[in-house]
Parts: C-alpha cells; structure tokens; sequence
C-alpha cells in the first residue's frame, strides 16, 4: 500500500531534474561503470517504449499516489528520454517518471553523476529483480529520486515530491520506492515477463 502524498495547499511543485547523461561509453569505460550494479535479467528495449504518461503509472496508482489522478504532462529531456509528471496543486505533490533511453548509460550515469553531489544516497532492495538507488540532492528532504536498472544501458527514473502535509512525518525515499515497483510491475506486464 502507498503512502498519499497529502492534502494540504500548495503550489505545484517543479519535477526534480533528471540525471545528467555519462560520457560516451568506450571499451575502458564499459557497462556498468562508476560502481553501478549488473542487470542481470534486463526487460527488454522495447518495453520503455512510447509514452510514459500512458504506460508508467495507471490513473488509479497516480491516485494512490498523489490522491488525485490528473491528465499526465509529457516532457522529451534531450539526452535521456521522455518523461511524464502528475501533480496535485491542492497538495503540493506530484510524481514523475522517466525512461531514459537516450544516453545509454543505465544506472552507470546515476553513479557517475548523481552520486557525488547527491545529499542522501541509498542503495535499494532489487525493485521487481532489478538494482535500485534512492537519492536526493539539496532540493529538501520532500524530494526523492529513485533509479531503477533495467538493463545495463537503459534505466527508469521515479521521483516523488511530498504534499505539504506529509513533509516531515513520511519518508520521500520510502515512497518514490513504492511508485517506482508499480511502474516496473507495469513495464514487465508490458514486456510479458
């Protein structure tokens, strides 16, 4: 079961930026790299085809995530891939994801990049067989990103921003944890596995 995210009112919170790509990978520079876990079991390409307002989250785990299930907003973040963010104005929630396709660097780019500027970092248990790390930069504690390997090349980013009224007593961490196993069940019922 999901946390909700809250009830109180804000504005609409800005989605967190997503990893900076790696460097281009080269045989010295092989996947993985930067400490970064092997898939062993990757889902394949396809299944973070398209468009993830459609095929991340269903509207009714938006809801159980941020209590309301608005019309997703899809972005194209040059170098990564497309990503869609819900948010809930009342409560200053939202929820975003991401599949980065583009950069071809997995994981191995949240652990070259987002590692050593990152506030919190925290290794996850695998998220439906695949390697996880939650983190946060200094974008306050409201704020979580969690990283999610599906191959060595390709990973998924889900990153949750609290409601006013959760900041402080619930776990951003915990939660994006939670949003991130609904989108990777979804994107292994997709890819049949």
């Amino acid at each position: 079961m999901i946390v909700a995210l809250g009830t109180a009112c804000g504005g609409s919170p800005a989605p967190a930026p997503p990893a900076s790509p790696a460097p281009a990978t080269s045989a010295a520079n092989a996947l993985p790299h930067s400490g970064a876990p092997k898939v062993e079991h990757p889902l394949p390409a396809s299944a973070l085809s398209g468009n993830p307002c459609e095929t991340a989250l269903t509207a009714d785990q938006v809801e159980r995530i941020i209590s309301v299930a608005p019309a997703g907003k899809l972005r194209n973040i040059a170098g990564l891939g497309p990503s869609c963010w819900w948010s809930n104005i009342d409560s200053g929630s939202a929820v975003s994801t991401g599949y980065v396709t583009e950069d071809r660097q997995g994981l191995s780019a949240v652990y070259h990049n987002s590692k050593p500027k990152s506030k919190l970092w925290r290794p996850l248990p695998p998220v439906q067989g695949f390697p996880a790390v939650a983190f946060r930069a200094d974008l306050g504690d409201d704020l979580c990103q969690v990283s999610v390997g599906t191959a060595d090349d390709l990973s998924v980013d889900v990153t949750i921003t609290l409601g006013e009224s959760k900041k402080g007593n619930t776990d951003s961490c915990t939660v994006a944890g939670q949003a991130a196993d609904m989108v990777i069940a979804n994107l292994r019922r997709r890819a049949g596995s």
